[in-house]
């Protein structure tokens, strides 16, 4: 098993570009605060965020309870994973995670600095320490079973057999008890790589040129703008309504966001080189 490092300080914007970075570097799967990450799943851990106090937040995201490493350690063993993104706050948390899940030292390592701007970053740390806001890289269906901490203020309710459900309904958002604010937010760029890695598999898709997601003001769902470049000789009308149909259960399903519209523009056709 190969192992790709992605290290920057807390609260840097790291989480919400993981699944970027996963893609980019061909890994399978992640290891973030704790958890085992593959695909929409979570494998095995127990998040950090579901401690109570920042120190055995600490303790959590660097595997130090035997039982815990052991259980990761285990799905790992047992998984087709063959490389891996762990995500640090720096090179020597890399250090003991690996020691600690025995696994080899990292082929390569990203840095945030490489990958943000200085304003981007600023902006993350900002939203942190003011608003105390998490984010991960994870369906959010998926935290339930892993948090025993607060889950308030989504549209709907998460976990309900009819997500259409209307009236009576409730929020369910993870709030870290160690966490004054403690509020969890699934960034755009997680909804925008999940639409970039949709397109990658459709075959009459040439390019995206721009993809634009619309949050309501009172939170109860988002809008997205897809606009794209299509191969010459496709059936255009049917393609975007797959594609509206496909962007809209996804999205839903990796993140429990309601979708309200999903606009698809066609740009241009080009003929397949």
């Amino acid at each position: 098993m190969e192992v790709v490092a992605f290290v920057g300080p807390s609260g840097s914007g790291k989480s919400h570009r993981a699944i970027g970075v996963a893609h980019d570097n061909n890994c399978e799967a992640i290891i973030d605060d704790g958890l085992l990450i593959e695909g929409a799943k979570i494998l095995a851990g127990t998040s950090a965020k579901s401690e109570t106090s920042r120190i055995n937040a600490v303790r959590r995201a660097i595997f130090m309870e035997d039982s815990h490493a052991s259980e990761v350690r285990e799905a790992l063993a047992l998984s087709d994973i063959h490389r891996l993104l762990i995500i640090a706050t720096s090179d020597k948390m890399i250090e003991k995670i690996i020691h600690r899940l025995v696994l080899p030292e990292p082929v390569k390592t990203v840095y945030i600095t490489q990958i943000a701007t200085k304003q981007e970053i600023k902006s993350a740390k900002k939203a942190r320490l003011k608003y105390g806001k998490h984010i991960v890289p994870v369906p959010t269906v998926e935290l339930k079973q892993h948090f025993s901490g607060y889950f308030a203020d989504l549209p709907y309710n998460l976990f309900s057999r009819n997500k259409h459900q209307t009236g009576g309904a409730f929020r369910s958002i993870v709030r870290p008890q160690f966490s004054y604010y403690g509020s969890l937010l699934i960034s755009d760029y997680v909804i925008e790589d999940i639409i970039n890695l949709i397109m990658k598999k459709v075959l009459a898709v040439a390019h995206v040129n721009y993809i634009h997601v619309r949050r309501r003001s009172d939170a109860r769902g988002i809008s997205v703008h897809v606009e794209l470049v299509l191969y010459y000789g496709v059936q255009i009308f049917e393609v975007s309504r797959l594609l509206q149909k496909k962007i809209k259960s996804k999205i839903e399903y990796m993140t429990a966001m309601q979708v309200n519209k999903v606009n698809i523009s066609i740009r241009s056709l080009v003929l397949r080189q």
